[in-house]
């Protein structure tokens, strides 16, 4: 009976068993979430009831119980529930502990998106067709952001940030000229030895032109007789199975206008120094210019057949300014020459083509074309024509090409020599027929697959240039100089000195060197005698340097020309104040400084006296605007011959705060000093700048 009775309890116990293990199972199939979110106590309890029963010691071997005796097992099968727990805690002993739920990872950091660039003038469709994306799909979600495109519009800023957000690809635009530029170099293998392009610059009556001659006549006895048919700013030599290429484009400023508009054109320059003459003051700016765009010199020391010739005084001379021949040990290639007498041409040839090895000019002869505008005119016979140096590819008649604002396609390609020419590769200097308009000496010259698409790329460029003035990179200023030094993003600051005598050139040139510091060291592509002058204002912008005068003067259309070209000009009168403020700035403290803005200009054309009221300048306004109680100057010719305020200001008879251009009006000054009829005056402002 007790042993019927066990059975009974144990069979009744292991039902309920098997009935909890099925509630478990059922409740985590109806809700996973439920099942994921139980305490640790009820899946303990689960995990128990799954367990399989304790194994009867003997039936586990398959042994049967020995007859006649009564099984201590059939006991174990009723043992209560906390005894059970008893004896199956040294089993969980023996298993490995229950590891510790691991802390919740951190979210990764989100990978930058790749940041691809495209082509200007490509199409919604091109682009599409790109990322192998659907075009219906693209312009889909470009009308779901609010834009209504099409598949043939083309691709501006807006809608390029927009469509970079919908594809998740940084998305940068490049003109089509850096493109084929990239390409070109990235081709290693293509790249092919090209000519050297070569300018000659130099002081006046040094010998420039007569040097030109001597290698152009040469060439000419070589080629044919008569002389050039035609002029196009520059032309070849053929010397040794070789050719060079070489500008004739007059000045230094021409030399630096084209490399303000990032024209690198120019491999080697020529300096010719008159070795009856010395180092002169265009000498050095030709220096500086040609240091400043890290072109080599060659020293051409030219009228050596002069019977006051010194070329060893030339070559002391050119120390001083940096460039060491390389017979006294330096780098300097220097050619004693005589253009006059076509002495040691041959000679200075040679040089230029081993330094022309040396420098390993290559280019690649097989991408599309592109070059740069030279000169440019507008031929009454043949219409707009520009003279093309290639750079990179091989021009042929009839290829549609792209040029800044204009387009158009090659009808004719004609050499120096006025022959019409049926290819130009790297280093080649041509001119061009076929263009819609003039070109802009300087702008980049890029063949493109076909004239639509060149008509395509320029409506493209002029609706840009109208929406948004292109960006002109902004020259280095003192104020922002300390930031770009933090970012790292300026390690010189280039300065253009200009003093009122030599004496305080020396001075400045051996003191501004010795305020570098470790993070940034400061260069003088420039220091000369005089007031500021257009050249020094073009080298700075070319070059991102800012100007520094002492004691000197700018003019009014200096002024005017620094302004637009965003060149930044300190003036000062006092030396420790002119290194204070550099000391200032590289170390981030520069203190406000003082702006002054030009409102405009009068001419005096009568003086009147007028009893109890003084005298009263009878002017009219030439240029901007003249406002009462504004600071003012008088200039008689380039010279200032006071400063003053402007204390009344009238137009008729009614008293007025300002006068615009081609009005007349009254003006009376606080400073009544002789004015003449034909004087200008000159009303500008004055406030301070703190450095943001």
């Amino acid at each position: 009976m007790d042993k019927s009775k066990t059975k009974t309890t144990a069979k009744s116990k292991s039902g309920k068993e098997a009935e909890a293990r099925k509630k478990p199972a059922a409740a985590a199939v109806d809700d996973k979430a439920a099942a994921a979110a139980r305490t640790p106590a009820t899946k303990k309890t689960s995990d128990e009831s799954k367990a399989p029963a304790r194994p009867v010691p003997g039936s586990a071997r398959g042994t049967p119980p020995a007859a006649g005796k009564p099984q201590p097992a059939a006991k174990s099968q009723v043992q209560p529930k906390a005894d059970q727990e008893h004896r199956a805690e040294p089993a969980a002993r023996t298993q490995p502990p229950e590891k510790k739920a691991a802390p919740a990872a951190k979210p990764a950091a989100p990978r930058p998106r790749p940041k691809i660039q495209i082509q200007e003038g490509m199409s919604v469709k091109d682009l599409a067709e790109r990322f192998k994306i659907k075009p219906k799909d693209l312009i889909d979600h470009l009308q779901a952001a609010g834009y209504d495109a099409a598949a043939s519009d083309l691709i501006d800023e807006t809608l390029l940030q927009t469509i970079s957000r919908i594809i998740k690809v940084d998305l940068e635009m490049v003109s089509l000229e850096q493109d084929i530029r990239k390409l070109a170099f990235s081709l290693t293998d293509d790249l092919v030895t090209r000519p050297p392009i070569v300018t000659i610059m130099g002081h006046v009556d040094h010998g420039k032109t007569t040097l030109l001659d001597a290698i152009r006549s040469s060439n000419i006895a070589e080629r044919e007789a008569g002389g050039i048919t035609q002029h196009i700013g520059a032309y070849r030599v053929h010397y040794k199975n070789r050719y060079i290429t070489f500008i004739d484009t007059p000045g230094h400023e021409a030399f630096t206008q084209l490399r303000a508009r990032g024209a690198q054109l120019t491999d080697i320059v020529i300096l010719v120094v008159a070795a009856d003459d010395g180092v002169m003051p265009q000498t050095r700016e030709a220096i500086s210019h040609a240091q400043a765009a890290s072109v080599p010199i060659i020293v051409a020391i030219n009228k050596i057949d002069k019977p006051e010739a010194n070329p060893e005084r030339v070559k002391q001379q050119l120390a001083k300014e940096g460039l060491i021949v390389e017979e006294w040990g330096g780098k300097t290639i220097c050619v004693e020459i005589s253009a006059k007498e076509k002495k040691n041409i041959d000679e200075l040839l040679e040089m230029i083509l081993l330094l022309g090895d040396i420098l390993e000019l290559k280019s690649h002869p097989y991408v599309p074309a592109q070059g740069v505008i030279l000169e440019s005119r507008l031929d009454p016979q043949k219409g707009p024509v520009g003279t093309v140096i290639v750079q990179l590819g091989t021009l042929t008649p009839g290829q549609a090409f792209i040029c800044g604002l204009t387009y158009g396609k090659a009808r004719a390609l004609f050499d120096e020599w006025g022959k019409p020419v049926k290819s130009a590769g790297p280093s080649t200097p041509v001119e061009v027929l076929g263009f819609e308009a003039v070109p802009e000496a300087g702008n980049f010259f890029q063949v493109v697959p076909d004239l639509e698409i060149a008509r395509r790329i320029c409506e493209f460029r002029k609706a840009r240039t109208k929406k948004t003035p292109q960006a002109k990179e902004v020259p280095l200023t003192l104020e922002d100089l300390f930031k770009k030094i933090e970012k790292g993003q300026t390690k010189e600051l280039p300065v253009i000195i200009k003093a009122d005598v030599h004496g305080s050139v020396e001075v400045l040139k051996g003191l501004l060197p010795t305020l570098s510091t470790d993070k940034v060291k400061i260069n003088i592509l420039q220091a000369s005698t005089g007031n500021v002058t257009e050249a020094d204002v073009l080298l700075a912008s070319a070059s991102g340097a800012i100007i520094i005068g002492y004691n000197v003067k700018v003019p009014s259309k200096i002024q005017e020309l620094a302004q637009n070209e965003k060149v930044e000009i300190r003036l000062y009168k006092i030396i420790y104040q002119l290194t204070d403020d550099l000391k200032k700035a590289v170390a981030g403290m520069l203190e406000p400084v003082i702006k002054e803005t030009v409102l405009g200009r009068a001419q005096v054309k009568k003086i009147f006296q007028i009893a109890r009221v003084g005298t009263v300048l009878g002017c009219q306004v030439i240029d901007g605007k003249i406002v009462r109680n504004a600071e003012a100057r008088i200039i008689r010719g380039s010279e200032v011959l006071y400063q003053t305020r402007i204390s009344s200001l009238k137009h008729l008879k009614d008293s007025v705060t300002e006068v615009i251009k081609g009005y007349e009006c009254g003006i009376g000054l606080e400073k009544a000093d002789p004015v003449q009829p034909g004087d200008v005056i000159e009303a500008f402002v004055r406030e301070k700048i703190r450095p943001e």
